[in-house]
């Protein structure tokens, strides 16, 4: 079993290129045990973007705070607190905030 708080986990600032603003704290991961599921909080200052990225896993997010674009494939789609957004594997996908953002 695993209890914190989140702000207890290390942000880390991804250091592929296009990515700025932005920060991850891993929760839940593989050192946890999970070699299935990793749970990340994903903290984007204003203006901040992920790279245009795709990987052979889904992403599942859930908008907690703030405002921005999710990019997939070419379509664009505005994000807000409530929402929650399914990117394919292997499909191409870029997050941009208009306003501090955070997800899960």
């Amino acid at each position: 079993m695993k209890h914190i708080h989140y702000l207890d986990e290390e942000a880390i600032e991804p250091t592929e290129a296009g990515a700025h603003g932005i920060k991850m704290r891993t929760v839940i991961g593989e050192k946890d045990g999970a070699p299935n599921f990793y749970m990340r909080i994903i903290s984007l200052e204003a203006g901040g973007e992920s790279p245009d990225h795709s990987h052979p896993w889904e992403h599942e997010n859930f908008v907690i705070s703030g405002k921005g674009t999710l990019e997939v494939e070419g379509k664009t789609v505005n994000l807000r607190p409530g929402d929650v957004t399914f990117i394919p594997p292997n499909a191409h996908h870029h997050f941009r905030a208009a306003e501090p953002m955070e997800m899960l």
